[in-house]
């Protein structure tokens, strides 16, 4: 590989490295808020783009813990990205893969259930979905087009 093509190649790891590690902070920070506050509060945030007046009730215990569970998961897939995020900096191929595993298909869940059903505001959820496609597009482009090895 040639000198300016192995910095192009570096260049695209870095910023998808750095994609990643925004998005996996936004979803840690995400998860924490949602896992302790109450479960009205977590609707609001995570379905921003509805009156939060409309969530405010009383939801059964099940409710409470079926939103937990997602707040879990949003703190846990944030983590690995911000790991994956580091290790991709670090140029590692199987850091790609697993944060497009992680990040990518939680954000799909996201792009289906809150986006298409139009549940959100462009801001924060639409970027982070655009970030984390970005970080996914430039990475494999990256270990597709420059034959990285693992």
């Amino acid at each position: 590989m040639s000198q300016i093509t192995q910095q192009n190649t570096h260049m695209l790891l870095k910023i998808s490295a750095i994609l990643w590690v925004i998005w996996g902070i936004v979803h840690a920070l995400a998860g924490v808020m949602t896992i302790s506050g109450d479960t009205a509060a977590a609707a609001a945030g995570i379905a921003d783009g509805v009156d939060p007046n409309l969530l405010k009730m009383d939801y059964p215990d099940a409710v409470g813990a079926i939103i937990n569970q997602h707040g879990f998961n949003l703190l846990w897939g944030g983590i690995v990205t911000i790991i994956g995020g580091i290790f991709i900096w670090r140029k590692n191929v199987s850091a790609i893969f697993i944060s497009a595993l992680v990040g990518g298909l939680l954000d799909v869940g996201y792009f289906i259930f809150i986006d298409l059903g139009g549940y959100n505001k462009f801001v924060p959820g639409t970027v982070m979905t655009i970030i984390s496609a970005s970080a996914i597009c430039l990475s494999f482009y990256a270990y597709f087009r420059h034959k990285l090895t693992p």
